[in-house]
């Protein structure tokens, strides 16, 4: 099983969360989890005037083994409006690129920070892989 929740933040509620939102799906090979802004196909949906953030952004994906990565889509324009890290529980965050892919490794637990390239907002998506 993967768990997310996601937290949308931002400048001028620096100190609070504007919203969780959770979700979680099995992990079984090609269970799906997306996080943007496009209600019709994302689990996780910011807000519509978040245009940082795709229509799909992150898609989380289970392989054969059970295992689960997660890969930052690339969308409509050659360079993102956003930044990307992924931090894993105990270990410094770190940049994923526009398009790249990371494996989540088993039974770990973190999160992935979108951050507005234009301004002080940012959605946080936390991740628990149970095993």
């Amino acid at each position: 099983m993967l768990e997310l929740t996601m937290a949308s933040v931002s400048g001028a509620d620096a100190g609070a969360t504007a919203g969780m939102l959770m979700a979680d799906a099995p992990s079984e090979p090609g269970s799906v989890l997306r996080v943007g802004r496009d209600k019709s196909v994302c689990r996780l949906a910011t807000p519509d005037d978040w245009l940082f953030v795709s229509r799909v952004h992150l898609e989380f994906l289970c392989g054969q083994d059970g295992g689960w990565q997660v890969t930052w889509l690339r969308g409509s324009h050659a360079e993102p409006s956003s930044e990307v890290r992924l931090a894993l529980a105990g270990l410094p965050a770190q940049s994923l690129p526009y398009g790249g892919t990371a494996m989540l490794p088993r039974g770990s637990s973190g999160e992935l920070i979108v951050q507005d390239r234009t301004g002080p907002r940012s959605i946080n998506v936390g991740f628990f892989h149970e095993v």
